[in-house]
């Protein structure tokens, strides 16, 4: 929580309910196969693999993990209370059509060259990995056409005036 604001984070929930969720867990094997869990741990980089090289198995990966994430996120969202309104972060967004479910949509936006270091750094992964998931993302040009606000995170612009600028806008100050 920040700003007393409560934030989901869809990325993360996903991880998790890709190992928690039994019927999430079954219907992953039923894509990858038996590979796609070792000891009962999510063989993440198998799945990448596969899935990044394939597109439809890539759409059959996001069509489970995504209704998965949109059910739990409606949960959370019940369980919330306390704050003026809710955040949700999530990579997919547009692509899994779960801005659906929201009032506003923020764009974050960065260069691309920064935000392919960024993954990279991040997931510990090629920059040809890096740009083979990128193929499969809508550009930031088609996403700041379907939101609202934009946050620019380049590391020249301040983030912290930005974000209280929209904090401030939806009325939480």
């Amino acid at each position: 929580m920040q700003l007393g604001i409560s934030v989901y984070d869809a990325d993360s929930r996903a991880k998790i309910l890709m190992v928690e969720d039994v019927l999430l867990i079954q219907k992953i094997k039923q894509i990858f196969g038996e590979e796609s869990y070792q000891n009962g741990v999510l063989h993440r980089a198998f799945i990448s693999s596969q899935a990044f090289q394939n597109k439809h198995l890539l759409e059959q990966l996001n069509g489970v993990v995504h209704p998965a994430v949109y059910k739990d996120f409606d949960n959370w969202c019940s369980a919330q209370t306390s704050s003026t309104y809710l955040i949700k972060e999530a990579a997919l967004m547009f692509e899994s059509e779960s801005y659906k479910q929201l009032d506003k949509i923020i764009v974050v936006t960065a260069p691309q060259e920064l935000r392919i270091e960024r993954a990279m750094k991040r997931d510990g992964i090629s920059r040809d990995a890096v740009l083979s998931r990128m193929k499969n993302q809508m550009s930031e040009e088609e996403k700041l056409s379907l939101g609202q606000f934009e946050i620019i995170n380049n590391e020249i612009e301040l983030l912290i005036p930005q974000v209280l600028k929209l904090h401030k806008q939806f009325g939480a100050v």
